[in-house]
C-alpha cells in the first residue's frame, strides 16, 4: 500500500511539474472563412494558415459561406476569447455593413478584436466595347453630356463597387446608372456583350480583359498605379479628387487581449513581412501591409466614416 502510495504522490508530482510546460506550449488556430472554398478570400487565408504552421500547433481552414460573410462573422463573435478562433475576411462587412442593413446581427467595433490588416487592393473603372471611351476625362464629359446615359455594373446591390461608383457621382458631379449582377462575371458578360459602358470591380478580376483590348480600365482608385496595370492612372492622377481601396484582415473575439493577442499580431506582422509572401500577394494584386491591431483599427474606424455619407446618399437599406 505504501508502494502505491509513493508511485502514486511521484506521478501527480511530475504531472504538476510538466502542467507548466505544456501550458507554454503552442496552441492550435481556427481560421474561419466566410465565403466557398476557391474565392478571393479563401486562397488568402490558406495562404496565411501556409505561414502560420510554425506558430501554432495545428492551423486549419474552416469556410462557414452564407450571408455574405455574416456567418462566419457570428461564430467567431460567439467563440472564446482564447485566440484560437479567428476569422479571415475583406474589409465590406465591418465598413460597409454597419450602414447598409437595417438589423445587423453584430456590432463591427463593439464584438471584434481587430489583429491586423493583411493587405490592401483597389479597384477598377472599366470602360467596354459599347462605352467608346479611352480615358476617364473621356468617360466624365460623355456622361455630362448625358446624363443617365451611362450604365455601370457591379458584382451586387451593396458592394464596395457599387458605393465607388457612388463615390465617382459624387466627386465628379454626373450621374450614372447603378445595374447590379449576382458577382463579377455576369458584369464581365453584360460589358463585353455592350449592354452596360462601363464597370467598377477589383483590378484583378478584369486584369486579362484589360490586356487583351476587350475591355479598358482607365482608372484606378488606389493612390498609386497598380501593378497588374502599371500603365492606367489613378484617379487623382486623372483630376479626380477620389482615393478609395479595400483591404483584408484577421479579426478575433471581444475580449481578445494579453498574451492570445499578442501571439496573433506579432505572428502576422513577421509572415506578411516576410519576402516570399509579400512576392505571394503582390502577384495576386495586393498591398501587403502586415499591420499589429492598433493600425488595423484605425483603418476600420476610417473607412467606417468614409462610407457612411456615399452609403446614405444611395438610400440603400438591406434586411
Amino acid at each position: 500500500m505504501k508502494n502505491t502510495y509513493r508511485r502514486l504522490l511521484t506521478l501527480g508530482l511530475l504531472a504538476s511539474l510538466a502542467a507548466p510546460v505544456m501550458a507554454q506550449g503552442k496552441p492550435p488556430l481556427k481560421i474561419l472563412v466566410g465565403f466557398p472554398p476557391g474565392g478571393s478570400a479563401d486562397v488568402l487565408a490558406r495562404m496565411v494558415a501556409d505561414a502560420l504552421k510554425d506558430d501554432f500547433s495545428s492551423v486549419v481552414v474552416d469556410n462557414k459561406p452564407g450571408a455574405a460573410g455574416r456567418i462566419a462573422l457570428n461564430l467567431v463573435k460567439a467563440s472564446k476569447p482564447d485566440g484560437q478562433t479567428v476569422i479571415v475576411l475583406p474589409s465590406g462587412p465591418m465598413v460597409l455593413f454597419p450602414h447598409v442593413y437595417k438589423k445587423l446581427d453584430y456590432d463591427a467595433v463593439k464584438d471584434f478584436t481587430p489583429i491586423s490588416q493583411i493587405a490592401r487592393f483597389q479597384f477598377g473603372v472599366v470602360a467596354g466595347p459599347s462605352a467608346g471611351v479611352q480615358s476617364l476625362g473621356e468617360m466624365i464629359a460623355k456622361a455630362r453630356a448625358n446624363p443617365g446615359a451611362s450604365s455601370y455594373g457591379t458584382p451586387g446591390l451593396g458592394t464596395l463597387p457599387h458605393f465607388m461608383g457612388v463615390l465617382m457621382e459624387q466627386s465628379t458631379g454626373i450621374t450614372l446608372n447603378h445595374v447590379p449582377f449576382q458577382g463579377g462575371a455576369p458584369a464581365n458578360t453584360a460589358l463585353l456583350g455592350g449592354h452596360i459602358g462601363y464597370k467598377f470591380d477589383v483590378v484583378s478580376e478584369t486584369a486579362e480583359l484589360h490586356r487583351t483590348g476587350k475591355a479598358r480600365i482607365i482608372a484606378v482608385t488606389g493612390g498609386q498605379r497598380d501593378p497588374q496595370v502599371p500603365e492606367v492612372p489613378t484617379l487623382k492622377e486623372s483630376g479626380v479628387n477620389m482615393e478609395a481601396t479595400a483591404w483584408f484582415a484577421m479579426y478575433g473575439p471581444a475580449g481578445l487581449t494579453g498574451e492570445a493577442l499578442s501571439r496573433l499580431e506579432n505572428a502576422m506582422k513577421k509572415i506578411v513581412r516576410d519576402p516570399a509572401m509579400r512576392d505571394k500577394l503582390v502577384k495576386l494584386g495586393y498591398e501587403p501591409i502586415g499591420s499589429g491591431s492598433a493600425e488595423l483599427a484605425a483603418a476600420q474606424r476610417a473607412d467606417l466614416a468614409r462610407w457612411e455619407k456615399p452609403i446614405r446618399a444611395t438610400g440603400v437599406q438591406l434586411d
